[in-house]
């Protein structure tokens, strides 16, 4: 078959757990969904309101506290959510594009140490990690055996390939402006089995997708995508990969309408963003310095942007004419997401405010 754009757009949501909330726990939810962006710490939280019925915040506080769900560095060489056996198996296949980001960048060639005494320190520093650290305490140990090496320093290679993760520091969404770090522990594996299992686990959460929608979503060479997917037992409809037995919806399912965390992976899991984002609205959405806004869905697709006010109220900026039927979607949407705010962050994403300054708004509600 050849996939329509609604298809692709109805396989997402579907797999996304977007066509509806599920009364499925927090730990299933993630392991659904695969990888959550998480460099904004509200934004997990966020992401799995917008999935899961009922969803409680203290449950993922928890899952983080016990580590079943973890916070690091790994896909796209940015913060991502995912289970801890996700996370075990992403860090190694990740890990050469992890290295190759630091070791390789003139920051780190401009420091008075060698590749060698990095991954020696990084021995000490697992060692050190065990139990949370906090950055000061962690500059102080690998400042005590390397002594200055400038700015931006050995810290900011190891902690990206290393295989540290963030160790919750408390509320309002379990990670704070002062992050602390730990070792986890880590069994020898093989990168290639562990970048296959990688793909096939983006293509359950994913899927259908094609090599440059994997190139995209982990920043990883096309040539060891390529190589890894041998290794599969897939589908395959021309470019288009997918795992065997997984539904492809109707373009006509209905999708309700959802206000959606900042930088939701669905947003940036994909080569051809308009699967999601149309054309003309993704260098709105996505800026030129990454941060990607909280955007409203509507009939599945980006329709605007969304921003916390001073008094907590929901402000909506629609990029195109709404009917008042979505409109009335879209305030439903935003009166459950109050309650959630109103007891962490009322105010959340405030300091990306600047963002708005010159959007083209067909129209904007407080909803």
């Amino acid at each position: 078959m050849t996939f329509t754009a609604r298809q692709l757009n109805r396989a997402t949501l579907h797999r996304q757990m977007l066509l509806e909330r599920e009364p499925v726990d927090v730990l299933t939810a993630v392991d659904n969904v695969v990888a959550i962006q998480a460099q904004e710490p509200a934004s997990p939280y966020i992401a799995l309101w917008n999935r899961i019925e009922g969803f409680d915040p203290a449950d993922l506080d928890e899952a983080f506290a016990n580590g079943v769900v973890r916070k690091a560095s790994l896909m796209r060489i940015t913060l991502h959510t995912v289970t801890a056996a996700d996370h075990a198996v992403f860090h190694h296949a990740m890990l050469p594009a992890l290295r190759a980001s630091r070791l390789y960048d003139k920051r780190f060639k401009g420091m008075n140490i060698t590749i060698e005494q990095a991954d020696a320190l990084l021995e000490h520093l697992l060692e050190f990690a065990r139990t949370p650290r906090q950055k000061a305490e962690i500059e102080e140990l690998l400042h005590s055996h390397v002594g200055d090496v400038g700015e931006p320093g050995v810290w900011w290679a190891l902690r990206t390939y290393g295989g540290l993760v963030h160790a919750p520091t408390g509320g309002p969404w379990s990670f704070g402006l002062r992050p602390s770090y730990q070792a986890v522990a880590a069994e020898p594996r093989e990168r290639l089995e562990c970048l296959a299992e990688m793909l096939r686990r983006y293509l359950t959460g994913f899927g259908p997708a094609t090599v440059l929608d994997m190139n995209q979503f982990t920043m990883l060479p096309r040539t060891a995508i390529r190589e890894a997917l041998v290794l599969l037992d897939l589908v395959k409809d021309g470019d288009y990969y997918d795992v065997p037995n997984r539904t492809i919806p109707d373009g006509d399912t209905p999708a309700p309408p959802r206000l959606m965390a900042m930088w939701d992976s669905t947003l940036l899991a994909y080569a051809d963003r308009s699967r999601i984002i149309p054309n003309d609205y993704r260098k709105l959405v996505i800026r030129n310095n990454g941060d990607t806004l909280p955007t409203l869905l509507v009939d599945g697709h980006v329709a605007g942007v969304w921003r916390t006010t001073e008094d907590g109220g929901v402000e909506a900026t629609a990029f195109h004419a709404l009917s008042e039927d979505q409109w009335a979607g879209l305030a439903e949407e935003a009166a459950a997401l109050r309650k959630l705010l109103d007891v962490r962050e009322p105010q959340v994403y405030r300091r990306y405010s600047r963002w708005w300054s010159g959007l083209p708004a067909h129209e904007v509600r407080i909803v």
